[in-house]
C-alpha cells in the first residue's frame, strides 16, 4: 500500500466488508455501498490528478505494475527466449527473444524485476550485470542481421553496482549497448514501463521512438541516490525527485521522450490489462511509422535525435 493511497484503500476495504455482511443475510446495504464507492472514486481521481514527482516514483515502483513478462505474454505470440552473452553467462535481469507482434516478427527485450521474493532475487530486481548488456548487444545485432525491428521495455532502478559487475566491465558494457542502439539499421522503439534508472535504462532505450507510461519515471539517478550525494541525507529524496524532473510530463517537455501513454485511473497496478493494451497500440503505431525508412536513414535520424538533446539554442 502506498502511503498516499491509504484513505482510498480504507474506503475500498469498508465496501468489501459491507458486501461480505450482505452475503447470506437480509441486510440491504446497497445505498451505503454506492455512497462509499462514489466517494472512493472521487478521492482516487483527486489523488492521482495531483501526484508530485516523489509520489509518481512510488507508483512507478509499485510491485503490482505489469512487468516485462506480462507484456510478452499478452502482446506476443510464438515468443522464443534467447539466453547468454556468448562470453560469460546468462543474466536473468534482462530477458530477450524473438516473437510475433501483431503479425510482425520482432525482437523484444527488457528488464524483468520479478514478482515473488524468490523470483525477484533470481532476476536481481531488474538490475542487469555486464553480461545482460552484452546479451542485449548480441540480440540487437541478430535483429539487424535478419532485418527485424527491436522493441525494448525498460523497468530498472539502474545497472547492478556490485564489485563483480565492475570487474567484468559494467561501464564498457553499458556504453557498447548504447552505441549499438545508435548504430542499428533496423527500427527500434522503447517504452519506459516503470523505473528508468540511469545508464542501466538508456543502455537499451536509445531508440527511434521512446514512450513513457504516465506514472513511470526516467532519470540519471534515483531520488535517494541524488539526495545522498547532494544533501548526504536519503530523507531528502522527495526534494531530489522534484529537482530531477523525472516525470513523464517533464521529460516530454524537455524532448527526452516522444510520447506519454495514459494509465488507467489509479495507475497501471489497478488496470494491468488495459495498460498493456495501450502500450501495444503505441508500439504498433510507432513501428508502422518507422517502416517507411531504410536502414541508413533510420541510423542517421536516430543519431541526430540524440545529438540534439541538451543543445542550447543561440540567443
Amino acid at each position: 500500500m502506498l502511503e498516499f493511497e491509504k484513505p482510498i484503500i480504507e474506503l475500498e476495504g469498508k465496501v468489501k466488508e459491507l458486501r461480505r455482511l450482505m452475503q447470506g443475510s437480509e441486510l440491504d446495504l446497497g445505498d451505503e455501498i454506492a455512497r462509499l464507492e462514489a466517494r472512493a472514486a472521487r478521492l482516487l481521481a483527486q489523488t492521482y490528478s495531483r501526484l508530485n514527482a516523489w509520489q509518481k516514483t512510488q507508483v512507478a515502483r509499485h510491485p503490482d505494475r505489469p512487468h516485462f513478462s506480462d507484456y510478452v505474454r499478452v502482446l506476443l505470440t510464438d515468443f522464443t527466449p534467447l539466453a547468454g552473452d556468448r562470453s560469460f553467462g546468462e543474466d536473468p535481469a534482462i530477458i530477450g527473444g524473438l516473437g510475433r507482434f501483431r503479425g510482425r516478427s520482432v525482437l523484444i527485450m527488457g528488464h524483468e524485476k520479478g514478482r515473488e521474493t524468490e523470483d525477484r532475487v533470481r532476476h536481481n530486481f531488474g538490475m542487469a550485470r555486464p553480461e545482460g548488456y552484452r546479451k542485449a548487444v548480441r540480440l540487437m545485432r541478430l535483429a539487424e542481421r535478419f532485418r527485424i525491428p527491436v522493441i525494448t521495455l525498460v523497468d530498472t532502478p539502474g545497472a547492478h553496482p556490485g564489485v563483480g559487475a565492475e570487474e567484468r566491465g559494467q561501464a564498457e558494457a553499458i556504453a557498447r549497448s548504447i552505441a549499438t542502439c545508435l548504430d542499428l539499421r533496423v527500427p527500434i522503439v522503447s517504452c519506459i514501463i516503470g523505473e528508468g534508472g540511469s545508464g542501466g535504462a538508456i543502455a537499451i532505450a536509445a531508440a527511434d521512438r521512446v514512450s513513457m507510461l504516465e506514472h513511470s519515471v526516467y532519470s540519471v539517478i534515483s531520488p535517494e541516490g541524488c539526495a545522498a550525494i547532494l544533501w548526504r541525507d536519503a530523507e531528502k529524496a522527495p526534494e531530489a525527485a522534484e529537482a530531477l524532473r523525472l516525470t513523464a510530463k517533464d521529460l516530454l517537455e524537455l524532448g527526452i521522450v516522444d510520447e506519454v501513454i495514459p494509465e488507467p485511473l489509479g495507475g497501471a497496478h489497478r488496470g494491468r490489462q488495459t495498460t498493456i493494451e495501450r502500450v501495444g497500440e503505441v508500439l504498433a503505431r510507432q513501428l508502422e511509422q518507422l517502416a517507411t525508412f531504410d536502414g541508413e536513414e533510420l541510423r542517421r535520424r536516430r543519431r541526430h535525435k540524440y545529438l540534439q538533446m541538451g543543445r542550447l539554442a543561440a540567443v
